[in-house]
């Protein structure tokens, strides 16, 4: 049980917390949400110990073992799967205490260690880290690099795995998908299910949040409010709570209106007619919670592009990569405006290498691209982030854009994106990255694209201003083509899914649920199946193709097939070691004193029979699964 009681909080002269008084009972998930700077993460930090109360007190019981995710990572030599292992303390220290009494020949003191090592599942230790490092998207080569060989954002995943190491009773989550892909979302949101201990979770994903938490503790006003149930549970209680604020609400109104206006041109075309009934499921529910929302600090809309030239872009056959080989081929799309694209796939599968390309950072490797006359441009991905002028205002940002704009008028429109009072005219340096992203959007929004390029766009924005970025796509009139892990911004926005998996680029004839379903039946090795159920395929595949793609996959099952029957070779013979090992430890005569270093040597040799019989087992596991999926 985690209890604040009378508890307050002061940051410099700001008071966060006044006061509050809230319990959260073991095995509760709770979903932290509230304004940016209201004093979650001090939260997290009060808990940890980092942070001390101003008046009253945080209670935890006694010996309770709380994980967190770092927020540096060194650059070890070490490799990932030793660096998520770390994360298990008690392994560790079994592992140290091992070493050392095998180094002082402390027979009976060994015997004793290696039963607490299977007690704690200490002999699939490897399996499991593995296993949470395929989760986050690394591969098995990738276990065996060097932590200092990885970027920043893959660090932060090795971080998160070795967190979900950890045996903890309290495991606290800050932005824990903000570096990840929406396959990585999809299965730790599965893995956060499961878990046992009391969760605690800062997000601004709110579909993760509909899906992991069952409890949400709302920062507002110096205080916490408990809601029982998920975050569109909360969003419709606060809702109703400031629904009699009749004029907000009427404020809230008129932005609903905007996606009025986009059903009704939906519903014109029966091409699009599946599209207009998802439209009309999303305005029900954005109406239903629209008052949740009247106090956003956020305003803004897509200002209309001066030219609308129809195609915007169309590709042929193209190919796309980093070297002489591609990493997509035979890429077809034609452009046109209105078209909202959400592209889904493996990461690494070429998602942002395909934006990259349509932006024009990436240049065909083969193939025909033809860009419109006044084709403009609106991209967005984290990188940029990095390439604002940090000694610059976000004033003299727009200024340089707009020279002829009167600054008044620059600093209403910044207004928008809460870039108030000094805050508009200071340096960029000190901004959060969620700020910083903002002012990238609103740097965007102002050029007038005719086509937008988002690649993950809600990256460290919080609820409001997600909330405030999918009202102003619902009225955006050009075309949109979107990478993104938050299913929320993909269901409300997308209408059309493309596949990219396996080289190419297909359209993919199904919704987000389907996908999910799709992606738990994908081989890690062969990303993209031929069954029809699994990935669509080109109307112009013949019979000869299909036979040629069946010889293919026969060929790749074969090493899969030979694998597995070697795997069955070793789990045979582990153990027939394991039963002579257990044999010969079943002779009380093995415990004399006469016998101590056999017996420290038979401990030892059935420690490493059983680490190998589990890593084993669970490569067959694996291989097995792998099978069984390529033959459905």
């Amino acid at each position: 049980m985690l209890k604040f009681v009378n508890l307050s909080l002061r940051r410099g002269p700001r008071e966060l917390l006044h006061d509050v008084n809230v319990t959260i009972h073991h095995g509760q998930k709770v979903g932290i949400t509230g304004a940016n700077g209201v004093g979650k993460s001090s939260l997290f930090s009060l808990i940890l110990g980092a942070l001390h109360a101003d008046t009253g007190d945080v209670s935890l019981p006694k010996d309770l073992v709380i994980a967190h995710v770092a927020q540096e990572t060194p650059a070890l030599d070490k490799t990932a799967l030793e660096y998520v292992l770390d994360g298990d303390i008690q392994l560790r220290k079994l592992e140290k205490e091992i070493k050392q009494a095998e180094e002082n020949n402390q027979g009976e003191e060994l015997a004793h260690l290696y039963a607490e090592m299977e007690a704690i599942d200490g002999y699939t230790a490897i399996s499991r880290a593995a296993t949470l490092l395929h989760g986050l998207g690394f591969s098995s080569e990738q276990e065996q690099c060097e932590v200092k060989m990885f970027s920043g954002g893959w660090r932060m995943r090795l971080n998160l795995a070795q967190a979900l190491m950890c045996r903890s009773d309290i495991l606290l989550l800050d932005e824990p998908t903000n570096h990840l892909d929406l396959d990585a979302v999809i299965w730790l949101e599965a893995w956060l299910n499961n878990y046992k201990g009391t969760l605690l979770l800062i997000s601004h994903d709110r579909e993760f949040l509909d899906n992991v938490a069952d409890n949400i503790a709302h920062i507002e006003n110096q205080g916490i409010a408990l809601y029982a149930g998920n975050y569109s549970s909360f969003e419709i209680r606060r809702a109703e709570q400031l629904a009699s604020q009749q004029s907000a609400y009427e404020k809230q109104q008129r932005e609903v209106q905007h996606m009025h206006k986009f059903v009704e041109r939906f519903r014109a075309k029966a091409t699009k007619a599946k599209q207009a009934q998802s439209r009309v499921k999303a305005l029900e529910r954005m109406e239903l919670i629209a008052p949740a929302h009247v106090d956003s600090p956020f305003s803004f809309s897509f200002r209309q592009a001066d030219k609308m030239p129809n195609p915007l872009i169309t590709l042929i056959d193209v190919a796309v990569g980093y070297s002489a080989a591609p990493l997509l081929s035979n890429v077809k799309l034609n452009i046109h405006p209105g078209d909202r694209i959400g592209l889904l796939g493996h990461n690494g599968a070429g998602k942002s290498t395909l934006i990259k390309l349509l932006s024009g950072e990436l240049k065909a490797l083969s193939g025909n691209i033809t860009t419109a006359k006044d084709l403009n441009i609106g991209y967005f991905a984290q990188h940029q982030l990095e390439q604002l002028d940090f000694e610059a205002s976000p004033l003299l940002h727009l200024q340089r854009i707009d020279p002829k704009a009167t600054e008044n008028d620059l600093r209403k429109y910044l207004g928008g994106f809460a870039f108030n009072n000094d805050m508009a005219i200071e340096p960029v340096a000190p901004l959060s990255g969620g700020e910083k992203a903002r002012l990238v959007l609103a740097l965007l929004v102002y050029q007038k694209p005719n086509l937008l390029l988002l690649d993950e766009p809600t990256n460290h924005l919080d609820l409001e201003m997600r909330h405030a970025l999918t009202i102003a796509m619902q009225e955006f009139d050009g075309a949109m083509i979107i990478v993104s892990h938050d299913r929320h911004l993909l269901r409300t926005v997308s209408d059309n899914f493309y596949l990219v998996a396996n080289g190419r680029v297909v359209e993919f004839d199904g919704s987000l649920d389907d996908y999910r379903q799709w992606l738990s039946q994908q081989l890690k090795s062969l990303s993209a199946s031929t069954t029809e159920n699994e990935m669509p395929q080109d109307d112009a595949l013949n019979k000869k193709a299909l036979r040629q793609q069946s010889a293919e996959k026969r060929k790749l099952l074969k090493p899969l097939q030979n694998k597995l029957k070697n795997l069955e070779k070793q789990l045979q013979e582990l153990s027939s070691s394991k039963s002579l090992l257990e044999e010969k430890l079943s002779d009380n005569a093995i415990y004399n004193e006469s016998n101590k270093e056999n017996l420290k040597k038979l401990l030892k040799d059935q420690a490493e029979v059983e680490s190998s019989l589990q890593q084993v087992e669970f490569d067959w596991l694996e291989i097995s699964e792998q099978l069984e999926a390529a033959n459905n």
